[in-house]
């Protein structure tokens, strides 16, 4: 049997652990892992908040675009794409069309739990946080569930879900066809 190397993106709402379970696939998978928020920031060299504030939420989204075109091996990588990576028009086509997309589940207050502390979201550079968070993720929760497969990151061990994941991507890069 041939191994699949066909890419896998892992899209949803921020704090529901799409870095953490690309990181725990990569290395049984032998995939590359990257982190499109990250990568961005490492290619612009400046971090996501100074993009904003200089550039602007579109010029990001554009970053992100580029990015998803270009910007990373057409196989045997991991994405975890940032948490609006997926809003912008055509954008879950050109995922589906690079490879396998899986989202990234949480309920709202488990991803207020995670997320209330982080200092590194511009989104969230607001005065009411917490309004901000379901704002965003009442404006997102269609698109995260016009993506395809769903995999719930809330009270399961990370590993769990991990393995659950693996299991997805697996029968679905089987029948991946670019």
């Amino acid at each position: 049997m041939t191994p699949v190397n066909t890419n896998l993106y892992l899209v949803g709402f921020m704090g529901t652990g799409k870095s953490t379970v690309g990181r725990l696939l990569a290395k049984p998978l032998g995939f590359q892992f990257l982190d499109s928020d990250h990568e961005i920031e490492r290619l612009q060299g400046k971090p996501i908040s100074r993009i904003f504030a200089e550039d602007g939420e579109a010029k990001f989204r554009e970053m992100e675009r580029e990015f998803i075109e270009r910007g990373h091996p057409a196989t045997g990588c991991i994405v975890a794409c940032g948490g609006g990576l997926v809003v912008p028009p055509g954008m879950l086509e050109l995922l589906r069309s690079r490879g396998v997309v899986i989202c990234m589940h949480a309920p709202i207050e488990t991803v207020l739990r995670r997320t209330m502390h982080a200092t590194h979201r511009p989104l969230f550079e607001v005065e009411n946080r917490e309004q901000r968070v379901r704002e965003l993720f009442a404006q997102r929760e269609e698109i995260y569930r016009r993506t395809g497969t769903m995999v719930l990151t809330d009270s399961r061990p990370m590993r769990e879900i991990a393995a659950h994941v693996l299991r997805v991507y697996r029968l679905e890069a089987a029948h991946f066809k670019k």
